[in-house]
């Protein structure tokens, strides 16, 4: 049994039987205004007694514990077995009103009833249920003919009552009870396919790391193994020459040199491809702030900047061309606008992403094939369109230039 879980419906249940009892109260308080308050005053307080009772159990979480797995039992018997008594035993009918009479108190029990109902068919198993609604059927019952405060021409109803309650009981309760069973079906469902989506992710990610290993072997054994290979034997020819041809010993060195620089040149390379991009390392958002800010920090340009936070989930394809294209048309900017202002938009657009970069600068004129191609916007059109991307250009000489990429 989950206790945190049991509480918590518990405490549940006690306030709604509390407040069932509250807009009863209510209700009768109207009707029986002019009336005397001693029969309203005993069913309340008996009732209300019995629902504190609950309530307070419901809280006690040394008792829950104490009692372990009998605590709910007992929670159920206290709810569903208090109306029925304290209606047959210790209190009084009511004055003339709207369910006041015997069948009508029978009624008012109902919803109390249909809680007891639900923690049955919530926790335990359909044969539970059936036991809850034939149990109550017979208390019920048992309470009328050991009492005997029932006149003996009521018996008939109280009977029909009592057993279209108990059919209304089964009927409602195989369904409460078949629909935890699919919730508790389908939540164990998830857990083992969370279970294997979380195996899945550690398999795939040793993998990653497995072939990352594997591929950096291969950038280091091309470069450093190979180049201080070749080295080690050329200094050590050069050492057996040193004494014997003093300018062979002197080559050989100076093709070391030559050998060394070139393998420092290949290690760079291979290390420079093993780091991760700004847009692996940071992601969109901040790479794109990265790149805006330190570009325009270098010629002095006044930087607007408007990123949402947190960013829409991009494919790595689209990040990336949008990332490059932002890149391109700010160096554009920079290099080519002769601008004072510039800004960097990313907003999103219904099921889409709008990039915008505008300055303020000199602008070109669009048609004018050697501009496009002088500022690379053919080579960022063509990245849009692999991506599924639209890129607009809006530009006059004069007014500035404005970027959009819709992707």
């Amino acid at each position: 049994m989950d206790s945190p879980e049991t509480s918590r419906v518990l405490r549940i249940a006690a306030w709604i039987w509390m407040g069932y009892l509250a807009a009863l109260l209510a209700v009768d308080a109207l009707i029986y205004l002019r009336l005397p308050r001693i029969p309203v005053s005993l069913y309340y307080g008996g009732n209300g007694l019995a629902a504190l009772a609950f309530l307070g159990l419901a809280y006690c979480d040394w008792m829950r514990k104490q009692l372990g797995e009998a605590f709910l039992p007992l929670m159920i018997l206290l709810i569903s077995g208090a109306p029925i008594l304290l209606h047959h035993t210790f209190v009084p009918r009511l004055p003339p009103g709207p369910l006041s009479n015997a069948e009508g108190m029978a009624l008012r029990q109902m919803p109390v009833l249909f809680i007891g109902l639900a923690l049955t068919a919530w926790r335990y198993e359909l044969a539970y249920v059936l036991l809850f609604s034939l149990g109550t059927a017979m208390l019920e019952m048992g309470a009328i003919i050991l009492v005997g405060r029932v006149p003996a021409n009521n018996i008939p109803v109280f009977f029909f009552i009592t057993l279209v309650r108990t059919v209304s009981f089964i009927v409602i309760g195989i369904f409460i009870n078949q629909l935890m069973s699919r919730l508790r079906a389908q939540g164990e469902s998830l857990r083992q396919a969370n279970a294997q989506l979380t195996h899945y992710a550690s398999a795939l990610e040793n993998l990653t790391v497995s072939r990352e290993r594997n591929r950096m072997a291969r950038e280091l054994h091309d470069t450093l193994a190979h180049t201080l290979t070749g080295l080690s034997v050329t200094l050590e020819t050069a050492k057996a020459y040193w004494d014997v041809d003093l300018d062979r010993a002197r080559a050989l060195l100076d093709k070391s040199l030559v050998a060394t620089r070139n393998g420092l040149e290949e290690t760079r390379r291979a290390l420079k491809s093993l780091r991760a991009s700004p847009l692996e390392d940071l992601g969109l958002g901040l790479a794109l702030r990265q790149m805006a800010e330190s570009t325009a920090a270098r010629v002095n340009l006044d930087l607007e900047l408007a990123l949402p936070d947190p960013m829409p989930g991009l494919a790595p394809d689209v990040e990336q061309c949008i990332y490059r294209i932002a890149q391109e048309a700010v160096e554009n900017v920079v290099h080519h606008a002769n601008a004072r202002k510039a800004s960097l938009k990313l907003e999103p657009d219904g099921e889409h992403v709008r990039l915008t970069v505008q300055d303020d600068g000199l602008g070109f004129d669009p048609r004018d094939k050697a501009s496009t191609g002088h500022f690379g916007l053919v080579g960022m059109k063509e990245r849009a369109e692999l991506s599924g991307g639209k890129l607009t250009i809006d530009s006059q000489k004069g007014k500035g230039t404005k970027v959009i990429l819709e992707i």
